[in-house]
This record gives C-alpha cells, sequence and structure tokens, in this order.
C-alpha cells in the first residue's frame, strides 16, 4: 500500500458570519485548489472555531432558508444547536452529536443556538459540510438522521486514543450514518504522541481539519488547530501523530463526478434545474416552516 501525500496545508482564511449565530472560516468552497469538484462530494465546508458567545434569551442562529439537491451534516464540538425543517425533522444536537439532513428534493430549514445553551453563553465550535447528492437521486424524499454521540462506533487504539466514526469504515468498524455514496467521516481523537493510519482508495478525494491540537502527517507535514489538510489522489495510507492532545477530523469520498451547478441553496446538475427550484420555492413546493 503505498504513501497518500499531503498536497496543501491550508490555514483559515478571515472569518465571516453566516446569520447571526455562526461564526465561521470557509475552506470549500475555496481560492486555495478547493473547490467545489476538487472535492466532490464535499461541496461545502464551514468550520465555526472555538468562539465565545454571550449569554442571550433569543437564540442566535439562521431563519428559515430553502435548500435542494444535497445533504447537510453539522458536527456539534462545542455548544448546542437546534434544527427544525419542513419535513418534520428537527430536534437539539448536543456536543459530540451529528445532525444529518438530507435535503434533496427540497426543504425550508433553520438552526439556531439550543434555547437553554443561549441563555447560558459559552465557547461553541462547529463543522458544518454539504455533501453532494448523484444526480438520481437529487430529487428523493428528504429525511433526517440525527446521530448521537453513544452510537458512533468508537475505535480503541489504546495509550495513542480513539477514533468515533460518522459515516464509512475504520479498521472494518463502521459509522452509523446511511449515504447515498461512498463517505468515510470520523473523528480521530488522539493523545499526546498518539498515532493513527487511515487507508482510503486512491481516488476518494481526502482532507483532514485540525479541530484541536497539533498533528504532524506522515512523519513530516505539520498541521496546527484549525489548518486543512489536503491530500493527493494517489496512494492510499496516510498516518497522524499529535504532538498535542488533537481531534482530527477526516473525510474522505468517491467523486459524483457529475456536473455540479450551484445557486445559493440549491446545488443542482443545470442552470435548468436550478431555474426549476426557484419556481418550485416560490410557488411553496418546499413546505411550510414558521421563522
Amino acid at each position: 500500500m503505498t504513501t497518500k501525500k499531503v498536497e496543501i496545508v491550508i490555514p483559515p482564511k478571515a472569518a465571516h458570519f453566516v446569520g447571526d449565530g455562526f461564526r465561521v472560516h470557509n475552506f470549500i468552497p475555496s481560492v486555495q485548489k478547493l473547490d467545489m469538484k476538487r472535492m466532490d462530494p464535499f461541496i461545502m465546508l464551514d468550520y465555526n472555531s472555538k468562539f465565545h458567545f454571550n449569554p442571550s434569551e433569543t437564540p442566535k442562529g439562521v431563519g428559515v432558508h430553502p435548500h435542494r439537491g444535497f445533504e447537510t451534516v453539522t458536527i456539534a464540538y462545542q455548544g448546542k444547536v437546534e434544527h427544525h425543517d419542513s419535513a418534520g425533522g428537527g430536534g437539539i444536537i448536543g456536543e459530540g452529536d451529528v445532525q444529518w439532513m438530507t435535503a434533496a428534493s427540497g426543504v425550508l430549514h433553520k438552526e439556531y443556538h439550543e434555547k437553554e445553551w443561549s441563555k447560558q453563553g459559552g465557547i461553541f465550535q462547529m463543522v458544518q459540510l454539504w455533501v453532494n447528492l448523484p444526480a438520481k437521486d437529487k430529487m428523493s424524499k428528504p429525511k433526517y438522521q440525527a446521530i448521537s454521540n453513544s452510537e458512533m462506533k468508537k475505535v480503541d487504539l489504546g495509550e495513542n486514543g480513539f477514533v468515533e466514526i460518522i459515516a464509512g469504515n475504520f479498521e472494518e468498524n463502521k459509522g452509523p450514518a446511511s449515504t447515498f455514496t461512498p463517505i468515510n467521516m470520523m473523528n480521530a481523537k488522539l493523545k499526546s504522541g498518539g498515532k493513527a493510519e487511515f487507508n482510503f482508495p486512491a481516488n476518494f478525494n481526502t482532507a483532514a481539519l485540525v479541530i484541536e491540537g497539533n498533528i504532524i502527517v506522515n512523519g513530516e507535514e505539520k498541521a496546527a488547530s484549525d489548518n486543512f489538510v489536503l491530500f493527493q489522489n494517489e496512494g492510499e495510507s496516510f498516518t497522524i501523530e499529535a504532538t498535542e492532545n488533537s481531534i482530527v477530523l477526516i473525510i474522505s469520498g468517491e467523486p459524483i463526478n457529475e456536473p455540479i451547478f450551484p445557486h445559493g441553496p440549491f446545488v443542482m446538475n443545470s442552470r435548468e434545474e436550478i431555474m426549476q427550484a426557484f419556481e418550485d420555492f416560490n410557488t411553496g413546493k418546499f413546505g411550510y416552516l414558521e421563522d
């Protein structure tokens, strides 16, 4: 098995607010090699690095907005988020939990700080990914997966730490999320000096986001907290070693290799499909959700 080498290590860009509740660094799509095609099926990644929100009686967040053609995956590291959508999905995403919303044919949704957490305030840290859907599934029925941390398979690495699997496989252990295409998504929670090896097919688009700590990849490339590591599409195996207690989000997926035509909250395969999405939204076919 050959080594999957690092293509580039990308530091976070300046943060911006999405609504008033999410202060994010955008990594996908970005100007540094990371367009939607390069990381397909991962077509957007926003990272809310550690940020302190003051107590608020009115929860901060993002009001009602539509999506079609893809899935949103929210991973909570610190803080709590509430979600509601027009397909009936919803709930609270607590620390360590994951929300996997399949917008597919279209939903309205809103997401905001959980009410009781908002009243207390505190450190907030999250990742939101948009996962593309193949053309045959873009107009499938919306669905919602609430994945609690206790459901995730945790692979014990002994004195190195452990890996918790959200989706896909690690050392023949499978995560709880169901996916439309082959996707691996997991958190490596490594102790200082801890090491883990990962193996994914050479053609899978693969990256790592350092949530906490500092790491060395393949014994040579250093990546600090909040940095994004993009791997080459050659070789299958890479190692991550933590130089201090670290949390690293690993994503790897098979490219769908279909046209990607995004416009705002919709990601389809053609301009005509985007126009249809706007028409369907404007005529109420995405359902109703109170703001």
